[in-house]
């Protein structure tokens, strides 16, 4: 017992040295104006790098549970560690954009999303009865790869230029991702204990597979909450610069201040909400999440703002988001089982990469910022409404056998 404890938390400390490595690519955003300067490229076209690889992380979870089958979490872990590498190695050596939306964008993207959700589901595997608290650990390691980063990749740019910062950055997300992949084992199929107030089956899970989850009313509920919840909090980080300087008056370097709260707010609502839903249970963090989002998001859109105000509803915001990517995991396994949790989260997390797209087309066709968080807050409160009505197909189904066994109890 004691032995099975401590390989648990040796896990632990690799999936978070892992996800870490994989946090980095979230401080793109250093590398837009040096690219820029350096071949003269368009700004929107270098910074549509980021788009292209938050797209194909999401896209590469569809494709991860039937990999780690295949070839086991440990050494896909590590060649996906690997290939992420060489990604940002090799594009130190480009002079040319469309091999940046290659190298950067599709091939560090993919690699990502490989190595992201399948440490993630197997980690949520050895602690079935913290699935929050677990997922917040390492989720939250995700974004504190990109906030502890962000310094690291500004220090390579500035010193030694961007092409060689992509050479160091490459280097050691590589050993990284590796060297945390050699602490992760695959985890056993626990017997699931939901007894935080979400899912009790007497112990007996059932676990859907993807055909299964996909004939259920609860799959693509979770998928419209997903997407909105993504949404509002991938535009936000997008813009927040230009939303600060425009909206408000702010001069640039205090309107720069915004992306770091960001980065730490997020991170902060990873951890503390992940935990959270163990106790008050996920779907209530949720609802809660949603509804301080939509208002956030509708006072930017019609109040006066000001400095307080406008840093308050990114705060808001930023900690919302971080707690629902970290919560969502978690609610896949209360709803489908944990035994293909890496097939079914993949299929939900799409309304990740969605999301990321979908926010910045919904401003060009809309034409502003307003307009754009007036339609985001009417999103969030349309699935207020749906979480607060769905419940786990997990429980459904166990009322109905408790039905038919209920006149056979009357006989004994």
């Amino acid at each position: 017992m004691k032995n099975t404890t401590m390989n648990r938390w040796l896990i632990v400390l690799g999936t978070i040295i892992v996800q870490m490595g994989l946090g980095t690519i979230y401080t793109w955003s250093l590398f837009n104006q040096p690219l820029v300067s350096k071949f003269g490229w368009e700004l929107s076209s270098v910074a549509m790098t980021f788009s292209i690889t938050s797209f194909s992380l999401a896209i590469a979870t569809l494709f991860a549970g039937k990999l780690q089958e295949q070839w086991g979490i440990r050494k896909l872990i590590s060649i996906a560690g690997i290939v992420l590498g060489l990604g940002l190695i090799a594009s130190s050596q480009v002079h040319s954009l469309a091999l940046i939306y290659l190298l950067a964008g599709i091939v560090v993207g993919f690699a990502d999303g490989i190595a992201y959700i399948t440490s993630l589901s197997n980690l949520i595997k050895w602690f079935p009865e913290r699935k929050g608290l677990i997922s917040g650990v390492s989720v939250g390691a995700f974004g504190m790869g990109s906030l502890i980063f962000k310094y690291i990749n500004s220090g390579f740019i500035s010193s030694m230029g961007v092409s060689q910062a992509f050479l160091l950055w490459g280097a050691i997300v590589m050993i990284m991702v590796v060297a945390g992949a050699q602490l992760v084992k695959e985890a056993p199929i626990p017997v699931q204990d939901n007894t935080n107030g979400n899912v009790n089956l007497n112990n007996t899970e059932v676990n859907f597979s993807v055909k299964e989850m996909l004939k259920t009313k609860e799959a693509y509920v979770l998928f419209i909450i997903f997407f909105t919840a993504c949404m509002s909090g991938l535009y936000l980080i997008g813009i927040v610069k230009d939303i600060g300087v425009q909206m408000v008056g702010l001069s640039i370097n205090t309107a720069a201040n915004a992306v770091a709260m960001i980065a730490i707010f997020n991170t902060a609502g990873r951890i503390i909400l992940g935990a959270l839903s163990d106790k008050v249970g996920r779907l209530r963090v949720v609802a809660g999440s949603l509804a301080v989002t939509s208002v956030a998001v509708l006072v930017l859109s019609f109040a006066h703002l000001n400095f307080g105000i406008f840093f308050a509803c990114v705060a808001g915001i930023a900690f919302c988001f971080g707690g629902n990517i970290t919560v969502f995991p978690a609610i896949v396994g209360d709803f489908f089982g944990l035994k293909n949790h890496s097939k079914n989260y993949g299929i939900i997390y799409q309304g990740f990469g969605l999301g990321a797209l979908s926010g910045s087309f919904i401003a060009s066709y809309l034409g502003g910022f307003k307009p754009t968080f007036i339609v985001i807050g009417v999103l969030c409160m349309i699935s207020l409404i749906l979480i607060m009505t769905i419940q786990p197909p997990i429980r459904n189904q166990a009322r109905k056998e408790m039905l038919q066994l209920k006149p056979q109890s009357k006989l004994v």
